[in-house]
């Protein structure tokens, strides 16, 4: 299992707009195969940086899940909203394996 972090660094003026964004992921995602952990916006700290994390099995479903999401029509909508609104400024994409399991119970 692999899991996707999406760093995006968003105009700090239109936190609005990444909010409707996430909310439209929330759902495209899902349908589209991944497992999505969630979206998260700016709230203390920093006011430019947002993430989008989801787990997928393999390099290769990603592939597969990229171009379900991509025919998905929220997903259009929402690659088409973010063209238009300009509110993401950069998106770096890292894959990350789990190092840690199993996790031990607390004390």
């Amino acid at each position: 299992m692999l899991t996707c972090i999406i760093r995006y660094h968003i105009d700090p003026t239109k936190r609005e707009h990444f909010a409707q964004y996430a909310r439209n992921w929330g759902q495209a995602i899902p349908r589209s195969g991944a497992d999505l952990i969630g979206y998260f916006a700016p709230h203390e700290g920093s006011s430019t940086l947002a993430y989008g994390i989801y787990n997928i099995p393999s390099l290769a479903a990603y592939e597969d899940y990229r171009q379900r999401l991509a025919a998905d029509p929220l997903g259009q909508e929402n690659y088409a909203f973010a063209q238009k609104e300009k509110f993401l400024l950069r998106e770096d994409r890292t894959f990350l394996k789990l190092a840690s399991a199993p996790h031990g119970e607390p004390e």
